[in-house]
């Protein structure tokens, strides 16, 4: 039987060696759909682990609690306007749910900040100094600002890595620069180490941090003392932050005097919730990558049954022959279904280089993250063997039923 095989394939290779550019034509379905599944699927990925590694620079195990109700479409992705968080609030959350670690609190307003003959508009942040802490932000040079300067609303000023480009020169230390903030001079203390952009999109790196009280009394104007943009809490473990929601809407509810038919007047989000949206859209996105590449395969199948037939056709009399000499339908049914999956075989391994190949390009190109991993590349193959067996059954079965007499008068 081994020996039957190898005879049958080196058959097939030898005829469809004979029409090299009917069976190229053939194969390039297959190339195209191969090699489409293992780019679309490794962008898919990519994009996965770039969403994952957004959420991570969340900081560990946060808690983010905004103003007003959850929006109808899910995960809020900015600092709400009602005023229903407050200082005090972040204060006694921190007394009286035990799971929690660490609490801080932030405000934020859009800004123009100034260096000598340059300016930028940013994002300005009102932050408590447990605010760095929860969001594990590490600096490139300098330092945080302490306690004891937001209790003295000390001018001083942390900046990201993008603000930094657009305000300092190159090779300039911002570190002891004076830079002014809605004509209000601050000192520069610390470089915020790069995090890139977040789960929502947005540029982490554009961002000034001030002390809370700074921002409050001689930047923003605040209407109402001690109203907060966000709250930011963290806990131990990943395991607490659901029983630590908890604890927290509960405590808020009843600082804030909830009945029990009234809604929440805040909402409340973990860094695991948040993550589960984005990975969720990035899920149905590889999803849909797929399907779209699998439809070139797809094609190529019909491709192969098409060109199967049309060679069952011209070669009827050689079947007749090859029956007449003691052939029976299995041989001629292993014939031609060898044929077909050395068509998706051959196209299939050329299809997992351009794959590979156009993954690469999409990353230097394009610059989108990509993840080219082995089972993609295996599932890509198998899909297309099964392809190649799939259409080439119905031409090999037609072959095998062919009457020997009929054949061989075949003209």
């Amino acid at each position: 039987m081994p020996a039957f095989l190898l005879l049958t394939v080196l058959t097939a290779v030898r005829i469809l060696g004979r029409n090299r550019l009917r069976a190229g034509l053939t194969m390039l379905g297959i190339v195209i759909g191969v090699g489409a599944v293992i780019a679309m699927v490794s962008i898919g990925e990519g994009a996965k682990a770039a969403v994952s590694q957004r959420v991570a620079s969340m900081g560990t195990n946060v808690i983010i609690v905004l103003p007003g109700a959850t929006t109808a479409g899910g995960v809020r992705g900015g600092q709400g306007g009602a005023v229903t968080l407050t200082v005090a609030d972040a204060m006694d959350l921190k007394k009286r749910v035990p799971l929690l670690r660490e609490t801080g609190w932030a405000k934020r307003d859009v800004m123009q900040i100034v260096n000598g003959n340059r300016n930028w508009n940013g994002p300005v942040n009102g932050i408590s100094p447990s605010y760095l802490t929860i969001r594990d932000w590490s600096f490139t040079s300098g330092g945080p600002f302490t306690q004891a300067d937001v209790d003295a609303a000390a001018r001083v000023a942390l900046v990201g890595q993008t603000v930094v480009e657009n305000l300092f020169d190159p090779g300039e230390e911002p570190v002891g620069a004076i830079i002014r903030i809605k004509n209000v001079p601050f000192r520069v203390i610390g470089v915020l180490a790069p995090k890139g952009q977040s789960a929502q999109g947005s540029d982490q790196d554009d961002i000034i941090f001030i002390p809370f009280s700074t921002a409050e009394r001689k930047v923003f104007g605040t209407l109402f003392l001690g109203s907060v943009g966000a709250v930011f809490a963290s806990t131990e473990r990943v395991e607490d932050l659901s029983p630590a929601v908890v604890q927290m809407r509960e405590t808020l509810r009843l600082r804030h005097r909830l009945q029990p038919d009234q809604d929440d007047d805040f909402t409340i989000r973990t860094q695991v919730d948040i993550g589960k949206v984005q990975e969720g859209t990035s899920e149905t996105l590889t999803i849909m990558l797929f399907a779209i590449a699998s439809v070139s395969l797809l094609v190529g199948g019909i491709g192969i049954m098409n060109i199967l037939l049309v060679s069952v056709t011209e070669r009827t009399r050689e079947i007749g022959v090859r029956m007449a000499v003691g052939a029976k339908r299995r041989h001629i049914l292993v014939q031609f279904l060898i044929e077909a999956m050395t068509l998706s075989l051959v196209g299939g391994c050329i299809g997992i280089l351009f794959g590979v190949l156009g993954a690469r390009l999409t990353t230097v190109i394009a610059g989108w993250p990509t993840i080219i991993s082995g089972n993609t590349i295996a599932a890509a193959f198998v899909f297309s063997v099964a392809v190649g067996l799939f259409f080439g059954l119905y031409p090999a079965n037609k072959a095998s039923r062919l009457n020997p007499i009929d054949a061989l008068r075949y003209e």
